[in-house]
């Protein structure tokens, strides 16, 4: 893939879209959006307020009452025109979350790609999911839970929106999507495929704006049926909490804090430089990240080398350039919490084995950090048990295969795990004892019909094939 370069004017956008067309925004907040690699403004978003939700909303309703009874068939042609409309920009996708999230393009374009894929596979998950069960005399139907308020977070853009999207549009509900406001250039290339796959007006509405402003008027709102949210356990909470009113159906997605167990018998050559491509995922802003490396003891010294040597790969840099790994911080705020977290790793005593505080060299400008590697950690450590969401590891050893696995649960969170170890039969047994809600075994895979999503704080509800579809029904009998 060539080079991505950067723009040289600020883009404004003042408009939603809203009914099937842009329109121009009620609300009159302006934002800035920087770019992270050099904290340069890019573009000013005019973003949306509550006037703005409700119309989106009302849309949404109007046209569910039409589109809740499409076939199989029309919502397939639907998804595959969404595939077909975003597959065409895929360079402009990627140029996007490249640009305005600072996400590395080695990491960018198989996201957006999966973002993508994400309409293909629910148009799969949809013709083999049975809507229909009958016997004796009675029929159960799955049916649209009604208009869905879909919320996605800044750290992939075109993966959420992809994956929410397909699910519930697959199930036949509406939808108003709020994507973050700090992704607004990137949802823009979106909104233009959405616009080029012609759905019915309203049956796919976006409002860009602050949480507090568009999210709360979403959650609130008794015309929305069924929030699904990917974001901080705090807003989770608050949806749960204030969506109870109306009673609303929740989807969330609230982050992990995931182990990964390096067993005894790993081959060392292959399992630190997985370990660390897990731990560093999208610069280390990923859910999914193994940001806890459990190690045995007996073979403490050696990974510590094996971390020391494979870290060179590892390198910081533009993320437009496809040798880079590790970009910058999607924003100043979340560059001073990375800093804060390595701080409060010193001050608890564990050991900087790579990396440390401030910036690297040569790259002061914009908002990257070093990526560090912390030794000597106990996993009631307050890096240890916080989700930091930048590319810290916290190496933690342990006596016994048991001790391992009672680690790697000792956490609230349980989204993702990973086991790495030369006896399948072993690793999958360990595996099998760790309480998250996917578990890879030796390298980071994904499978785009299996689940996703966690127990305990990492969430609510599933994402993925069949299961994300069916968060978006609701089952109704008819006894004759």
């Amino acid at each position: 893939m060539e080079t991505i370069t950067k723009k040289d004017t600020i883009e404004t956008i003042k408009t939603q879209y809203v009914d099937g067309a842009f329109v121009e925004s009620h609300g009159r907040e302006v934002m800035d959006i920087i770019r992270p690699t050099d904290s340069q403004v890019i573009a000013r978003v005019t973003l949306a307020d509550e006037e703005d939700t409700r119309h989106a909303i009302a849309a949404a309703k109007r046209a569910f009452a039409t589109f809740g009874r499409t076939t199989k068939e029309e919502r397939s042609k639907i998804l595959l025109r969404l595939h077909e409309a975003t597959s065409a920009r895929i360079d402009d996708l990627t140029a996007a979350m490249v640009e305005e999230y600072g996400g590395v393009v080695q990491f960018a374009r198989p996201i957006v790609q999966s973002g993508i894929n994400a309409f293909l596979e629910s148009e799969k998950a949809l013709q083999e999911l049975p809507l229909v069960r009958s016997w004796g005399k009675t029929t159960v139907t799955l049916e649209p839970v009604g208009v869905a308020g879909l919320i996605t977070a800044w750290n992939a853009n075109m993966l959420f929106i992809g994956l929410k999207l397909a699910s519930a549009l697959a199930a036949g509900c509406t939808v108003v999507m709020k994507p973050s406001e700090l992704s607004s250039l990137q949802t823009q290339v979106f909104l233009k495929c959405l616009h080029e796959a012609e759905l019915p007006k309203g049956v796919c509405n976006a409002v860009i704006g602050r949480g507090d402003v568009v999210g709360s008027e979403l959650v609130r709102n008794p015309d929305v049926a069924k929030i699904s949210f990917t974001g901080s356990v705090a807003v989770g909470q608050k949806i749960m909490r204030d969506g109870a009113e109306t009673m609303k159906r929740v989807t969330l997605e609230l982050g992990g804090k995931s182990p990964t167990i390096l067993l005894d018998d790993a081959a060392l050559e292959a399992a630190i430089p997985s370990a660390l491509i897990m731990a560093f995922l999208n610069s280390g802003q990923a859910c999914a990240a193994g940001t806890r490396l459990l190690v045995p003891k007996s073979r403490l010294d050696a990974v510590k080398r094996g971390i020391r040597d494979a870290m060179r790969a590892f390198t910081v840099g533009d993320p437009a350039d496809p040798k880079t790994a590790i970009g910058p911080m999607a924003s100043q705020k979340q560059y001073e919490r990375v800093q804060s977290c390595i701080r409060k790793g010193i001050e608890e005593g564990a050991e900087v084995l790579v990396g440390g505080e401030g910036h690297p060299e040569g790259f002061e400008a914009g908002y990257f950090v070093k990526p560090t590697v912390f030794v000597n950690v106990k996993n009631d450590m307050t890096i240890a048990q916080e989700e930091i969401f930048g590319p810290v590891l916290c190496v933690i050893a342990y006596d016994s295969e048991d001790e391992a696995i009672r680690i790697a649960n000792d956490s609230k969170y349980g989204l993702h795990g990973a086991v790495l170890g030369t006896d399948p039969k072993r690793a999958r047994r360990v595996a099998s004892q760790i309480r998250s809600g996917r578990v890879v075994i030796n390298n980071m895979t994904d499978d785009p019909q299996a689940p996703w999503g966690g127990f305990k704080y990492s969430g609510v509800g599933r994402e993925y094939g069949r299961y994300g579809i069916e968060a978006f029904l609701e089952p109704r009998a008819i006894l004759e």
